[in-house]
């Protein structure tokens, strides 16, 4: 039934999800759903568990650089992909986070985000606090993501490689020394 959830938010969107949808994809009835998830806001909270459980082994399992620096650019990298590959349901997912849920996946994801930044204070090569650089790189992901999410609302197509690399870049400017930009 998960499955079929992240199927419908990512085809349909959080504002079509209907547990009906969810029941004909999964083949289940809607007794089922309930007796597993209580209510479709059950099931959509359970989706969006295993949306950033998924997204968070995703970032697990990407070979990091072992320079922090570059690290922090693949996991940028990473992140905007996600986002770009499934933009309902990223979009799905940051509406989750902003309205309040606790969801461990997204904590660990962002805890993962600091130790990369803090890798970077270690070598001396931070310009910023390592929570104003986390802020700053975790914004720019997101600024990055959601041209994605928004580009059929503005009839526009996807951004193109030099927007996001640009948009990265200037995160990037910020956030470290000036001797270790390149």
């Amino acid at each position: 039934m998960l499955t079929a959830a992240l199927k419908v938010l990512e085809d349909e969107g959080e504002a079509q999800f209907s547990t009906r949808a969810v029941c004909a994809l999964a083949n289940v009835t809607a007794p089922t759903l309930c007796h597993h998830y209580g209510s479709a806001d059950g099931l959509l909270s359970a989706a969006m568990t295993e949306a950033f459980s998924q997204f968070l082994e995703g970032k697990k399992a990407a070979e990091q650089s072992p320079d922090p620096v570059t690290a922090l650019r693949e996991g940028w990298d990473d992140y905007v992909r996600f986002a770009a590959a499934r933009p309902r349901l990223y979009a799905a997912m940051m509406s989750r986070v902003l309205n309040g849920a606790q969801i461990p996946a997204a904590e660990q994801a962002f805890a993962l985000l600091i130790e990369r930044i803090a890798a970077i204070a270690a070598d001396g090569r931070l310009a910023l606090a390592v929570a104003a650089a986390a802020d700053l790189a975790w914004a720019s992901a997101n600024a990055a993501s959601l041209l994605y999410v928004t580009a059929q609302l503005r009839k526009t197509a996807m951004p193109s490689p030099a927007v996001l690399k640009d948009i990265r870049e200037n995160a990037m400017q910020a956030i470290l020394t000036p001797e270790s930009k390149g």
